[in-house]
């Protein structure tokens, strides 16, 4: 697109009107974080053991103790079971104490569980233990297919009807889909919910830093993305702080998703559109318009001449994601990108959605693991503008794949070390995750750059699907999640290096076909 660069140049490459949408465009962030990771204090488990009330009406008079021991098995830990009970019989307490009861069977009376006062999660308050305690894996997982569902979704409208409707579809319906989730009757309804929180809400950054990237000079590029993910962890440490003050899963997600209704109007009313997709879709008035806006925001003017020798390189032709992968460069980096995107998604989302399982109090965890975020965003964003995209992508992924691996050699009387293991792959997740949202939109011209951002997000959610569910095989032995989580980030790093680089290269706003 001919002279585009220049006129962005004279009104400023990142000037007032830059700052202030970025500024804008890190609110919504903080909400995806709350979406994307709330399900781990939504669904927080506590200890629990079958109703056993019947006996109380052969003693009414029996203390809670008595009634367990008289009740409950035990099992090989001296803990009594928390799916079994024995067999409910018609004697008097004496005889159950005198003999006792040989059988046993499921929990046919609901379930009794040892939360504090006042605390409610959706494992309580649908019972999502024993049969169907894996409900929690499958609804994680509903999510990330939600999150695939949105990525080619949104993509489409992105590149089809522009960026700021996309953003303001997306942001309005993750308000209006998390706060139903708050008055969801059952489990089932729930992850239905869930779904479309996801769909909704996990392509905003996707649609936000695209935006960004859009508006301003490729020196900047990197510090837009980052800047957006950074919110992203923000919202993590603030996830925690809210839900350590709230036990109530219902008011949780209420205070959490309430505020995104405000959010909506302001965008309505600030966001522009991209100067640099109108051009691209052959829309030039328009894009003199938004360029003339930015212009006086920053308190410059643009020469009439340069705006009128604004042109479109080649005849205006619409593209669709299909093209990304009939044009064969495209296609080759798409490919090497939907495995990079998978991987680094199941090694961020096998770590952040495995917060309670590495020994230490959960919501001390998370605010860590939200909290390491930020300075691995931030020295991603440096390596990155020193080193390049692709080089600092292959030693992030390589690295927390390590990370899971040595974290095998830990002992479980050992919870701080493994913590300390955990936070250091999730620092590398994060950078590749940070790196990967910068080093993509790059990778593809104006016309097709959401459709490819959305195909490989949506490749990524197929790891995030597949995430929680690997965590269910270590009923058949505790090192094969880890290994997983491990051996696919070291082999989708090194595939990263047939990538080109992009550092400092300027953005291709149409896409070769030779």
């Amino acid at each position: 697109m001919s002279n585009y660069g220049q006129i962005l140049q004279e009104i400023g490459e990142f000037g007032f009107f830059q700052k202030r949408l970025l500024a804008v465009l890190c609110i919504p962030a903080l909400f995806v974080a709350f979406d994307v990771i709330g399900q781990v204090f939504l669904g927080i488990s506590f200890p629990h053991h079958c109703n056993t009330d019947w006996i109380l009406e052969r003693g009414p008079n029996l203390t809670e103790e008595k009634q367990r021991n008289l009740t409950l098995p035990v099992n090989e830990d001296g803990q009594f079971e928390g799916c079994q009970m024995f067999t409910p019989v018609d004697w008097d307490v004496e005889t159950i104490e005198a003999y006792g009861i040989n059988t046993t069977t499921g929990c046919i009376a609901g379930w009794d569980y040892d939360a504090p006062a006042g605390a409610s999660t959706i494992v309580t308050e649908f019972d999502v233990v024993c049969d169907r305690s894996g409900l929690i894996e499958v609804s994680q997982s509903i999510s990330m297919a939600g999150i695939l569902f949105g990525a080619l979704t949104f993509g489409a409208i992105s590149d089809r009807f522009g960026r700021r409707i996309a953003i303001l579809l997306s942001v309005f319906l993750l308000s209006c889909f998390g706060i139903g989730v708050a008055f969801s009757p059952n489990m089932y309804v729930y992850m239905v919910l869930k779904f479309f929180t996801a769909a909704t809400g996990g392509v905003i950054a996707m649609n936000t830093s695209v935006l960004a990237l859009e508006w301003t000079d490729r020196s900047r590029a990197a510090l837009c993305t980052e800047s957006i993910i950074i919110f992203f962890s923000v919202g993590l440490m603030m996830l925690s702080g809210i839900a350590f003050l709230i036990h109530d899963w219902r008011i949780l997600q209420l205070v959490l998703f309430s505020p995104l209704l405000l959010v909506v109007g302001f965008l309505f009313w600030f966001l522009p559109e991209s100067a640099r997709w109108l051009m691209a879709q052959g829309r030039k008035e328009e894009a003199r318009m938004e360029l003339e806006r930015a212009a006086r925001v920053n308190g410059r003017k643009v020469p009439d001449d340069l705006m009128d020798k604004l042109t479109i390189e080649g005849k205006f032709k619409r593209q669709n994601m299909l093209d990304i992968l009939r044009i064969p460069y495209l296609r080759k980096r798409s490919i090497i990108m939907a495995y990079n995107w998978s991987a680094v998604s199941l090694l961020y989302y096998g770590l952040s959605l495995n917060v309670g399982g590495f020994g230490l109090n959960i919501y001390l965890t998370q605010f860590i693991f939200g909290f390491v975020e930020i300075p691995a965003n931030l020295s991603a964003l440096g390596l990155m503008q020193h080193f390049g995209r692709r080089i600092c992508e292959v030693g992030f992924l390589i690295a927390g794949g390590a990370a899971c691996l040595v974290s095998l050699a830990i002992p479980n009387d050992l919870p701080v070390v493994a913590t300390v293991i955990a936070v250091l792959g999730k620092v590398a997740a994060t950078a590749a995750f940070s790196t990967v949202y910068v080093y993509t939109p790059e990778l593809y011209p104006t016309v097709l750059r959401q459709n490819g951002v959305a195909l490989n997000s949506m490749c990524a959610r197929v790891g995030g699907i597949l995430s929680p569910l690997i965590r269910l095989l270590q009923v058949y032995h505790y090192a094969i999640p880890m290994s997983i989580y491990g051996i696919v980030p070291i082999t989708a790093g090194c595939l990263c290096l047939l990538l080109p680089e992009t550092l400092n290269v300027e953005l291709q706003d149409h896409a070769e076909t030779e």
